[in-house]
């Protein structure tokens, strides 16, 4: 179910999920749905959790599993890009960012704390790379992140806006898949 409504909310928008677009997707009952959910703030902030649940599975846990430094970092943003390349949890992240950017509440503040989350993480990995040698030690490990993100929001950019075929992974990341 939750699958069905992250789905759903990559294609139309978290804001645009409702008991009611989940019903339609998924053949369930408003009724039943809404017995579960309770409203469709409760359902927006359990696909965003499962969405997270996701991207750590398949981004950050495999990064984890790759030796520290260079190497994990690499790993990260491989990982990263095929996921970005499936137009799965990563782009729910990026279009519920935009959605909710000026929205204050619990959804907006949980997408915050995510990115803030995620962003403490890669500057970790970049951290350690630091501390094993494989980058400058002078390198900001947070400005790292900030820069990472940016190039992957260009990516979503090119690749989900303007359909640019340009953008694809790396090729470790293609031979995975």
């Amino acid at each position: 179910m939750l699958d069905s409504a992250a789905a759903a909310a990559s294609r139309i928008g978290l804001a645009g999920l409702t008991i009611g677009t989940l019903a339609s997707s998924t053949g369930l009952s408003k009724s039943g749905l809404f017995a579960h959910f309770q409203s469709k703030e409760a359902l927006q902030s359990q696909v965003l959790a499962h969405a997270r649940e996701q991207f750590t599975d398949q981004v950050v846990r495999p990064a984890l599993a790759a030796p520290r430094g260079e190497a994990r970092v690499r790993a990260l943003f491989e990982h990263w890009l095929a996921l970005a390349m499936e137009g799965s949890a990563g782009c729910l992240f990026v279009s519920a960012s935009t959605e909710y950017d000026d929205q204050p509440g619990p959804i907006r503040d949980q997408l915050v704390r995510d990115h803030l989350d995620f962003n403490d993480s890669v500057a970790q990995m970049f951290r350690t790379g630091v501390s094993e040698g494989d980058f400058r030690a002078d390198a900001d490990p947070d400005q790292f992140a900030h820069d990472l993100h940016g190039v992957m929001l260009v990516h979503f950019h090119a690749h989900r806006l303007l359909r640019d075929p340009r953008p694809s992974p790396a090729p470790a990341a293609r031979s995975r898949r």
